[in-house]
């Protein structure tokens, strides 16, 4: 039987089994089927370094050609079938696995192991094999981010056709993994050039044949849903940005209030004093502070105190225009950024905040919930951002001393 019917048979017993634990992951869940996938890495590695068939064009390893190259394929139709946040789960497990597959083998290192007749463990073998699955695996990191990068590129340029997206994409992304993993391959089992050819004719005659067969899988069992998220989300979300991103974001958030935190007025100010060139327009910080805060945490408890300031934080926050901020600076304080106003303008926004919060936050007894605000602004867009609020905050304690409930800016643009 020849070497090309084999590889065939090989792969088409692959996809079918392993599109099979796909199409169940709707009754037994994904695990089976990325559970197949880690097995089978073993299996290909070991395959990749020392089992090869010699055909016209040369040598070639069914462990790359077709358990590879059709795992890389099923990591990008768990992709089409589900989503980024899915497929990347596999992809750190697989690198997380092979790398702590090298460690514990060195631990082994430290043992001494009883002789049994007849067999001694080759732990020379096992390095050589430890090496190949951890860069493999390092390449199939990279290779699964850029397949489902480029496939989705493909599939914009080229209306969604995944027959043809798939096999340019796996194409490319084999191409590169056949020029990356060939001369660690060398190296480590000094296997001849004649691999290198041999093995890429033979990984671009499996993307065709893989491509035909997920674009048949998608045509007649599950068809690919459409996605709508950009090039820059989807890359994102494979490699964890996004959760960075949310966390910092949730950083920055205050709990009680639900508006920016301390923090992020600092992070806003470094920001501020980083910019090249202050962009001309005017700046305002107001400084909001509860008045007789003290009493209602005294009086009614540090529950009720919260509850209030988080309506006055959200009152604030719904009121103030799109683009401008507001901060829970500390205790009851909150500062306030404003953009592109003139100062007597940024007065009339701080007073309409001002009575916001009288009118909106509901009354503790009958006594309604009010705020001081001191406002300091620059005509230009200063970039010290703490000198405006050291001024806002003077004119917020001359607030306090006339009375509270009011607002009090400079006499002066800062």
């Amino acid at each position: 039987m020849s070497g090309v019917l084999l590889l065939s048979i090989q792969a088409l017993i692959y996809f079918g089994v392993m599109t099979a634990l796909l199409a169940a992951r709707k009754s037994y869940g994904v695990g089976l089927f990325v559970c197949a996938l880690g097995v089978m890495h073993f299996l290909e590695t070991y395959l990749a370094a020392v089992f090869f068939i010699e055909l016209p064009f040369g040598l070639l390893s069914p462990g790359s050609t077709v358990l590879f190259s059709g795992k890389l394929m099923m990591f990008l139709l768990l992709y089409i079938r589900e989503d980024a946040e899915v497929v990347r789960q596999p992809i750190y497990g697989l690198l997380i696995g092979n790398i702590l597959l090298v460690v514990l083998a060195l631990v082994l290192r430290f043992q001494t192991a009883v002789k049994m007749p007849g067999y001694a463990p080759d732990l020379a073998f096992l390095d050589q094999i430890g090496i190949l699955m951890v860069w493999g695996t390092l390449l199939l990191f990279v290779d699964c981010i850029a397949l489902i990068m480029l496939y989705e590129r493909m599939a914009r340029l080229l209306k969604r056709n995944v027959l043809a997206s798939a096999f340019v994409a796996s194409a490319v992304v084999l191409t590169f993994d056949q020029l990356m993993f060939y001369p660690v391959l060398n190296w480590v089992t000094g296997t001849p050039f004649s691999a290198l050819l041999g093995g890429w004719v033979a990984k671009m005659g499996a993307a065709a044949v893989y491509s035909a067969l997920v674009a048949l899988y998608l045509s007649f069992g599950e068809p690919a849903p459409s996605k709508r998220r950009s090039l820059a989300d989807i890359f994102q979300a494979l490699t964890y940005r996004n959760r960075y991103e949310d966390l910092l974001a949730r950083s920055l958030v205050d709990e009680v209030t639900g508006v920016k935190n301390r923090a992020a007025f600092e992070q806003t100010c470094r920001e501020w004093l980083e910019r090249k060139s202050p962009d001309g327009r005017p700046i305002t910080v107001a400084m909001a502070d509860v008045d007789r805060f003290k009493a209602i945490n005294d009086q009614y408890g540090h529950a009720a105190g919260d509850a209030v300031l988080r309506a006055v934080g959200l009152t604030l926050a719904r009121h103030v225009r799109d683009g401008d901020t507001v901060f829970r600076y500390g205790g009851e304080e909150f500062a306030i950024l404003l953009r592109g106003l003139d100062h007597p303008e940024a007065l009339e926004i701080a007073d309409r905040l001002r009575v916001a919060v009288a009118t909106e936050v509901q009354p503790l007894d009958g006594r309604p919930v009010t705020v001081s605000v001191g406002v300091a602004s620059s005509a230009y867009g200063a970039g010290d951002l703490r000198g405006l609020l050291d001024k806002a905050d003077k004119r917020l304690y001359d607030a306090k001393r006339l009375g509270r409930n009011r607002v009090v800016g400079e006499t002066a643009p800062a």
